[in-house]
This record gives C-alpha cells, sequence and structure tokens, in this order.
C-alpha cells in the first residue's frame, strides 16, 4: 500500500490557521491592536478603509523591532511572550502563540515598517500571500506601522461570505472599543475612508467611557469597587433606569483582557434582580483583577474565553458587590421599618469627624425694657375713637329695592320632572339607545386580552391582535415608502436624542430610509441626534422607541439593497408600534383592526412569518363534543 500521509506546504498550513485566527477584518483589528499594547506604546492609530476590506493600517509608538525579529515576527510560531509550557499560566501579555502575523500575511498583502529606539533607520518588509517580496532598510519614526491590504485576495469564497461594509465596521468598532477600553492610560485614535471616528486622550477609566459612548454616560454610571484575597474588583455599572433591550454595553476584564462569560453576566443579573425594566438588560463596565495562575486563556483562538479556578467565589463576590454598591449610593430600595431616615448620616458626612456646634448668646438682651401692654378695657393713649355721626344715611332707600326683589324667583333644589316627557326628547335618546344596542351585539370579542374572535360562516375566526395589527401596519409603511409621497408632520421644538457613536454611524447608513418613512433629521454630531420632523402615524413620545427598537433589529445585519434597507424599517416600526397583547381593545377598535387585516395582500401570516388567525369550523365544534 502507498503512503498517502503528506506534511502540507507552509503556505497552506498558514491558510488552515488563519481560518481560525482571522476570520473577519475585526479580527485582524484585534491582534494588531494588541501586538501595538505588548510593545509599550502610548498612543496608537487605526486607520482603516472601506470597513477593512481594503486597507487595515496600525501606527504605534512602541519599541519597534531589529530587521531580524520584523522577518521572524511572520513565522508560525513564532513570538517573544512566552518560552516555555509553563508560562502560560503566568501570562501578562495580550498574544502568545505566535500565529496572528503568520496568519495574516497568509491571506493578505502586508507592509511592515518598524525602528527599535536608538538605530537610525528601520526595516521595511512587504509580504503577498505568506511570500517575502522585498525586505529593506526605510527611514521611519520610532515604533511600528502595520498595513494589511486587500484581505483574503487569495481566498476569493472567504472573502464573498463577508457582510457588507456597515456591518463590517460595526464589529471592527466593537474590537477597537473593548481594547481601548481595557488601556486607559494609552491614547487611541480610529479613522475610517479619512473620516475621524474616535479621538480618545489618556486618562482615568470614567473618562474613557465617557469618551466612547458620550458624554450623556456619566451621569448614568454607578461606581463599583471591592478588594479581596482572592479578587479585585473596579469598574461601573449603569443606573437600571438607563438600561438597553441588547447586549451592546455589557464588558468584562479579566487581567485587562475582554472576555465573554455567561457565568458572571448571570452574576450581575442576579445582582439586578426586582430593579431593571420588562425585558432590559444589565448594562456594565467591569474589571477583574486575578491571579495569572488561577485562570485558563488557551482554550479558543480568540482569547475570549476563560476558565477560572473557583467560579462560585467569583460569582458570589461579584453579586454582593454590585448589590452594595447599589444600595450604597440609594439605586435599590431599602425597607427597614425599625429606622428612622432623619438619623441617617449623609454619605458625604461619612468620614467627616464630630464638631461641637457654636450657640450664640445676645448679652446685651434685657426683657425689662419692653412696654408692658395695657390691661383689658384700658384706652391705649393713642387710640382715636371713630366719628360714627350720620350713620342713618348708609340704610336710605333700601325699602324700594326689597319691594323690587320680592318679584325674583329661584329654581327649586329638586327637580322631579321626566327628562323624556316631551316627545322632542324621546326621539332625541333613540339613536343613543340604537347605538348602545349595536355594541352589544357585536361580531367581535376579546380573549384573555390578546386574542379577537370573530364570527364567520363556516363557524369562527381567532385573531393574534399583536400579529395583525403588525402585519396591518407593515404593509401599511411600504405603501407610505415606495408608493404613496412620506407625509411628516414638523416638530415645535426638535426633539435631542443621544447615541453612542456606533449607534450614530449606523443611522447615518439608514438616514435615507428613515426620511422616506417621514423622519426630518436636524444636526446629527458626537453623540446628538436632532429630529425636526416625524412620521404623522407616530407620536412624539414613541419616536425614542421606534428608534431603540431599529437599533435592535439591526445590530448584527445591515441591509445593502434600498428595497431590504425599506423592508427592515417597515418590520421594525411595525413591530414597536402594533398593539401589544394584554390591551383592552373596545367593539369599534376590534372591528376595525379585523377588517384591516383581512384587507391585507397577506393577511395569513405576520411580517416575520408567524400565525396571524387561525380558524375553527362548526365540523372541529362538533368533534369536539363527540
Amino acid at each position: 500500500m502507498a503512503d498517502i500521509i503528506k506534511l502540507l506546504p507552509d503556505h497552506v498550513a498558514n491558510q488552515i490557521a488563519a481560518g481560525e485566527v482571522v476570520q473577519r477584518p475585526a479580527s485582524v483589528v484585534k491582534e494588531l491592536l494588541e501586538n501595538a499594547i505588548d510593545a509599550g506604546a502610548s498612543s496608537i492609530k487605526l486607520i482603516v478603509k472601506d470597513a477593512g476590506k481594503t486597507l487595515i493600517q496600525i501606527i504605534d509608538d512602541g519599541k519597534g523591532m531589529s530587521d531580524t525579529d520584523a522577518r521572524m515576527s511572520f513565522e508560525r510560531h513564532a513570538t517573544s511572550k512566552i518560552t516555555t509550557a509553563d508560562d502560560l499560566f503566568n501570562l501578562n501579555t495580550k498574544g502568545f502563540r505566535g500565529e496572528a502575523l503568520a496568519s495574516i500575511a497568509a491571506v493578505a498583502h502586508v507592509a511592515l515598517k518598524t525602528r527599535p529606539e536608538g538605530a537610525e533607520v528601520g526595516t521595511h518588509i512587504e509580504i503577498e500571500g505568506s511570500k517575502i517580496i522585498t525586505q529593506e532598510v526605510c527611514a521611519t519614526p520610532k515604533g511600528t506601522s502595520l498595513a494589511v491590504k486587500n484581505l483574503f485576495f487569495n481566498i476569493p469564497a472567504r472573502r464573498n461570505f463577508l457582510k457588507s461594509n456597515s456591518v463590517e465596521l460595526r464589529h471592527v468598532i466593537d474590537e477597537f472599543q473593548r481594547v481601548a477600553l481595557a488601556h486607559p492610560d494609552i491614547a487611541f485614535a480610529m479613522y475610517h475612508n479619512e473620516g475621524e471616528l474616535f479621538q480618545l486622550p489618556k486618562g482615568n477609566l470614567k473618562q474613557r467611557i465617557v469618551g466612547i459612548f458620550g458624554g450623556k454616560t456619566n451621569e448614568k454610571l454607578v461606581p463599583v469597587q471591592e478588594e479581596t484575597d482572592i479578587l479585585t474588583i473596579n469598574g461601573f455599572v449603569v443606573k437600571p433606569e438607563f438600561s438597553k433591550k441588547t447586549r451592546g454595553e455589557q464588558f468584562f476584564f479579566v487581567n485587562d483582557r475582554f472576555i465573554k462569560s455567561a457565568y458572571l453576566n448571570h452574576a450581575v443579573t442576579a445582582a439586578f434582580d426586582g430593579l431593571l425594566p420588562d425585558r432590559a438588560r444589565a448594562s456594565y463596565f467591569l474589571y477583574l483583577k486575578v491571579d495569572p495562575a488561577t485562570i485558563d486563556i488557551n482554550i479558543h483562538p480568540t482569547k475570549t474565553e476563560i476558565k477560572f479556578d473557583d467560579e462560585h467565589a467569583l460569582y458570589a463576590m461579584l453579586r454582593s458587590t454590585i448589590k452594595h454598591s447599589l444600595g450604597q449610593f440609594s439605586i435599590a430600595p431599602v425597607l427597614d421599618f425599625n429606622r428612622d431616615s432623619e438619623l441617617d448620616t449623609p454619605y458625604d458626612y461619612k468620614n467627616k469627624g464630630v464638631v461641637t456646634p457654636k450657640i450664640e448668646v445676645d448679652r446685651t438682651f434685657n426683657p425689662f425694657e419692653s412696654v408692658p401692654a395695657p390691661k383689658r378695657g384700658a384706652q391705649r393713649p393713642d387710640y382715636e375713637k371713630p366719628d360714627v355721626t350720620g350713620w342713618e344715611k348708609m340704610y336710605e332707600g333700601m325699602e324700594s329695592q326689597a319691594t323690587a326683589g320680592s318679584t325674583i324667583t329661584f329654581e327649586k333644589e329638586v327637580s322631579t320632572g321626566n327628562m323624556f316627557e316631551s316627545g322632542l326628547n324621546t326621539k332625541a335618546a333613540a339613536p343613543i339607545t340604537a347605538a348602545a344596542s349595536s355594541q352589544d351585539e357585536s361580531s367581535t370579542y376579546q380573549l384573555n386580552k390578546k386574542y379577537i374572535v370573530s364570527t364567520i360562516k363556516s363557524g369562527m375566526v381567532i385573531i393574534d391582535q399583536h400579529k395583525a395589527h403588525q402585519r396591518v401596519l407593515y404593509e401599511e409603511f411600504l405603501r407610505n415608502i415606495t408608493v404613496k409621497e412620506s407625509v411628516s408632520q414638523q416638530l415645535l421644538f426638535p426633539l435631542t436624542l443621544t447615541y453612542s457613536t456606533t449607534e450614530l454611524a449606523l443611522i447615518e447608513e439608514l438616514k435615507e430610509g428613515l426620511e422616506n418613512t417621514g423622519f426630518i433629521f436636524g444636526l446629527i454630531s458626537g453623540d446628538i441626534l436632532e429630529i425636526n420632523g416625524i412620521p404623522t402615524s407616530i407620536t412624539e413620545s414613541q419616536v425614542p422607541v421606534v428608534i431603540d427598537q431599529l437599533l435592535s433589529d439591526l445590530e448584527n445585519e445591515v441591509p445593502d439593497s434600498g428595497f431590504s434597507q425599506t423592508d427592515t424599517l417597515a418590520k421594525s416600526m411595525a413591530k414597536s408600534l402594533a398593539v401589544k397583547g394584554g390591551e383592552t381593545l373596545d367593539s369599534l377598535s376590534r372591528e376595525h383592526l379585523v377588517n384591516s387585516l383581512f384587507a391585507c395582500k397577506e393577511p395569513s401570516i405576520s411580517p416575520t412569518n408567524k400565525k396571524t388567525f387561525i380558524t375553527i369550523t362548526g365540523d372541529d365544534l362538533d368533534r369536539k363534543f363527540k
């Protein structure tokens, strides 16, 4: 039998490894940013074009590399982070596998310029698909500049599977934010298509959070801090009233490394038990410091999953620490019937000492200097008796007025007459009685404040009011956007809403589609969104709900074509504005909803392909009673 097992060439092995490490442009951004941090950079600049498909460039002022190190950095399993297997249990750096640059160079065009401190010239290397094209000396500033161009140029299938630029840019921004949040002591900047997205100077943790998510975030944060023998917790949680329905602002960092942990997230959710609105999720920025020997990072290529030695202890400490912070800053309600709230010491006076109160006495006061009050019946010396002569003139002509007033009649307090005694009144009341009887004999009924039951010739139909209303609104929005011209109602005062940079970038992508529905936008800059007009079908108070629902629906996918955008917008707006289960509908509203549903083009399914109604025939009922 011939030998069939062969050793794969290096360029093929590198492409296979790249499938694990480099999944999309955001993966390249993560690896290069972490390399810059490990190099000791104090300022890092990220430049992206076409969401990373055309260019990803990282410029840092770190320690740089020699010409030999620059060449060796692109070899597989070449790293300066560890030397033995024991070092895996004492990791203080971001990278340690030595696979990132080799994997990136296997699927892209890479240009590296680097110069260590003290060297007169640097090194310039160009690589295409693991093949070194050129290596020469060059003049370059201290640090490293690495440009990744034409990602997946030699793997067309992988490039075709990339999402739209909007989605890929969102993932790039997410990775940038995670790294920037973990290192507030490093200055970061990000540019996309020659436009500045972030400019984050050095600062403390709160300044970094506010710099990324907007100035309004400052008032939402509640500090969390605790130090124990096995764990140090630091960071912030967001007040319950500012919680969102998405997981966008949930950040866990362990030893300055972003991780994902459903177990620790459950601890935070348990601490917020009873405080969050319905279907809302807690938002937090939590930094955990543990002994590197008690965790295992070498689980997944992305290094976002970690195993802890004692997860139960971390769970209990994290939950109790957050509960303590919520109670300390009066976020969580306190119920104590034996406590007098007036005796509570204000938080600002907790560490202040006791001061003796100052007593001021007026030593010149003499109670005997005052004039005594006059006795009862005695006349004060300055009292003058009024002149009461001619008082009879005040009553002249009163007898004639009394005679004239005798002809005035007054309405009786109790009226015993019948309101409908005359034939005219009886006829006027007849339409009211007829209207009342028509409502009592309505052909629709509401069941459990969720379903509408209506009769048909063959039996009855049961309609889900929420899904049915979604279908009605969905087709109405599609008609208004595509067939009719959108109608807007101008606001007397512009509506100002606050969103993060990522959310505003998403709204910018969908601005044209939103304007087709009737929105009129004003200023969009920083973290401010100004709205001057809204569609006629919604109220001003519903605008934040509609936009939040839209951002939630578009979190993972932004449609490219105009029709897809219109369809997504119509579905999202219909979902947020449709009548909910549990709302009581009167007979007219029920009948209008039923008639509107069966006037739709597709009345049987909702915009999300769920049934809107079911029918039960007379034969079905007969079978139930057999």
